[in-house]
């Protein structure tokens, strides 16, 4: 039984929902527009602004997407109406970052600069002050889109476990390893 799926949406004020045929569903609101080919046999109720989504019968099939489409029609009702945001810290000696509109250049250690160039639905603003490591802020109505950006920047340079070096999420908990000892 999922839990997940049984949850109710609800839908805050200024965001329209939309279903066409074939379960193409359409997600507007004061930050932007979502699109998403849901699953065929799934079943979508609108009542006094809460959105329910019903399965067919309860194949493991259908249990599962009834919480996957749950989870992301709730993802893009809350992207549309709130907007999501990531920031990412660059931890480590001599590792820059720079933006000029959307083309982003980060200095990783490496005998070269990363140019990388996020997508226009995401804004990024990038921070460079003293006392504090720079950080990346990725800002989007679309949370997969940010996180999936996210994540590819941090894999230019994951964190390592012994320095702690690397780009890393902002207040992310990194497991220490001790290093070698020497013997007597």
């Amino acid at each position: 039984m999922s839990r997940v799926g049984k949850a109710p949406i609800t839908l805050p004020s200024g965001v329209s929902f939309d279903i066409t045929k074939g379960n193409f569903i359409t997600v507007k609101g004061p930050k932007g527009e979502l699109n998403l080919q849901a699953d065929p046999d799934l079943e979508f109720k609108l009542e006094d602004g809460t959105l329910n989504i019903a399965r067919p019968t309860e194949q493991k099939r259908h249990k599962a997407m009834h919480g996957l489409y749950r989870a992301l029609v709730n993802n893009m009702v809350d992207g549309v109406a709130n907007g999501v945001t990531k920031e990412l810290e660059l931890i480590g000696v001599g590792y820059r970052v720079s933006n000029s509109g959307n083309l982003l250049e980060l200095t990783l250690g490496y005998s070269h600069p990363i140019y990388f160039y996020v997508p226009d639905e995401v804004k990024v603003e990038t921070k460079m002050e003293k006392g504090s490591p720079p950080t990346i802020i990725l800002t989007s109505h679309d949370k997969q889109l940010v996180g999936q950006v996210a994540a590819k920047i941090r894999a230019f340079r994951k964190v390592e476990p012994y320095k702690g070096k690397g780009v890393r999420f902002k207040g992310e908990q990194i497991r220490r390893k001790a290093g070698k000892t020497a013997s007597a």
